[in-house]
């Protein structure tokens, strides 16, 4: 695994502080009135994010993921994995529910296949490595193809300073989705952002969004939570690779597909 370039400080000793990444799909979450979160509570509210459900993954966790074409949901690398095994989930205990909100999604999905980028290593050390290769995608087992529930686009890097959103499910909110409309990319170095937003067990997966040309695009997923100097921060990764993993979906082994065999030339170390 290619070690990432030398860091800002700031960002380092978060990375140092980031905790498990693989913890962010499922305990305590932190209280909405510290972040910032608003909660997104009725049909009004949702209103152009109901392309970001929640991910569940049979009855042992669940993520945040984003409808980014009719058939692909993006989300975290980690979350495509077991806590309990270290291998990837196989894709039949995999369920988007788009717009997920008291009860009732706009759209059910099942997936057919799903794959993690090429540089991601489940059980490396290396927290920085882990958390600028975090990129996931989930090909559903069908598009979904409504008029009021369109696919978020993704943007161009985000940079320090930059002025970003996230919308997503966790724990004490899994119900429906927040939005924490407006926090800070507070450094960027090698794939990886740090972020004033809010993030918690469930939150993985989650799209950073930044407004462009008057529209919101995702900028970055979340991957973990942590803290510098005291105060909460998360950290992102960049979405530069997506376009390297949707091409490798387009290859016959390109990822895991349900049913079939996981032998995916990636190395699997039990926690």
């Amino acid at each position: 695994m290619p070690r990432l370039p030398k860091m800002p400080y700031p960002l380092r000793r978060a990375l140092i502080l980031a905790g498990v990444l693989a913890g962010l799909c499922g305990a305590a979450a932190v209280q909405a009135e510290q972040s910032g979160l608003r909660r997104l509570s009725t049909g009004d509210d949702s209103r152009g994010w109901e392309a970001v459900g929640r991910l569940n993954f049979g009855h042992e966790a669940f993520c945040t993921g984003a409808l980014i074409a009719p058939n692909l949901v993006l989300t975290a690398a980690h979350c495509l994995y077991s806590k309990a095994t270290g291998e990837m989930v196989d894709p039949k205990d995999v369920e988007f529910l788009a717009g997920w909100r008291d009860g009732r999604a706009a759209a059910y999905r099942g997936a057919k296949r799903v794959i993690v980028d090429a540089d991601y290593d489940y059980g490396n050390t290396d927290k920085m490595a882990r958390v600028a290769s975090d990129l996931g995608l989930i090909e559903l087992d069908q598009p979904i193809r409504l008029p009021s529930l369109q696919p978020l686009p993704l943007g161009e890097d985000l940079f320090k300073g930059e002025e970003v959103g996230v919308v997503s499910y966790a724990h004490d909110r899994s119900e429906a989705p927040s939005l924490q409309s407006l926090c800070t990319v507070l450094n960027r170095a090698g794939g990886v952002a740090l972020m004033s937003c809010a993030a918690d067990f469930g939150t993985s997966g989650a799209p950073v969004f930044a407004q462009r040309d008057g529209r919101p695009e995702i900028v970055a997923v979340v991957s973990a939570k942590a803290e510098l100097d005291g105060q909460p921060v998360s950290l992102g990764a960049g979405v530069a690779p997506v376009a390297a993993l949707r091409a490798r979906l387009e290859t016959p082994r390109g990822g895991v597909s349900a049913g079939r065999s996981r032998d995916t030339g990636a190395k699997f170390l039990r926690p």
